[in-house]
């Protein structure tokens, strides 16, 4: 599916407010891309002009999220800047915001559990925030500089988009037994209502990190390994 054929249903001239309207999972793209609320009448290419982000690379974000079906490809505008940025600032999202709100809940949840359960799942969330924090610093320290170098034409000797590609670690897998453990196996006690906000805040966050792979495995990775090519 090709971001500017007339069948796409993302465009550059619709309105931005229509954007947001068809799937609300792209507030969370919206403040990552540094997008003000109060569009008015603006349109997408009018809302993304103003903030300095580039157009062509915000539609590619929100259609990886809203489009049914939607998988990047090469003949997709990109500037792989932005997208850095954006997995960069994803990053902070997810560590700042999304794992201190999940955690609350489960602290919550478990408030009135017996000691026992309530350890274990403070278990499976730390190992789970521990993982995450070591995935998402082998990106900062090591790929996205890399990137940036060969962006900038610069060499990046000593590392390649494919090394990456290959020891791209899947961080969903103590995430999965984590929601388990709250849906199956939540003892009596445990307050129902902060375990249905667990569970919220971890289906969006498995949402958004399978979203946030696909940017990573589709758009990063190949746009970067023609750069290394050409």
């Amino acid at each position: 599916m090709n971001l500017h054929s007339e069948s796409f249903p993302l465009r550059a001239g619709m309105k931005m407010a229509q954007l947001l309207d068809k799937d609300f999972s792209l507030l969370g793209v919206f403040s990552r891309m540094g997008l003000d609320f109060g569009f008015s009448e603006a349109s997408v290419d009018e809302v993304c002009r103003r903030s300095g982000t580039d157009t062509d690379t915000f539609l590619l974000i929100c259609s990886v999220y809203a489009v049914p079906g939607f998988r990047p490809s090469a003949d997709d505008r990109v500037d792989l800047k932005e997208i850095v940025k954006y997995l960069h600032l994803s990053h902070s999202y997810y560590m700042d915001q999304v794992l201190p709100r999940l955690a609350q809940a489960l602290e919550r949840m478990t408030a009135g559990c017996q000691s026992k359960p309530r350890s274990v799942i403070r278990s499976f969330f730390s190992q789970y925030k521990e993982e995450l924090s070591k995935h998402f610093a082998y990106e900062e320290d090591y790929v996205f500089p890399y990137v940036n170098a060969v962006l900038e034409g610069r060499s990046g000797e000593g590392f390649s988009i494919a090394e990456y590609e290959r020891n791209h670690s899947n961080v969903e897998e103590k995430l999965e037994d984590l929601k388990n453990l709250v849906m199956k196996y939540l003892p009596q006690g445990c307050d129902q209502s902060q375990a249905m906000l667990a569970l919220v805040n971890i289906y969006t966050l498995e949402y958004d990190l399978e979203k946030h792979t696909i940017i990573e495995d589709e758009v990063l990775v190949p746009g970067v390994g023609r750069i290394e090519n050409a």
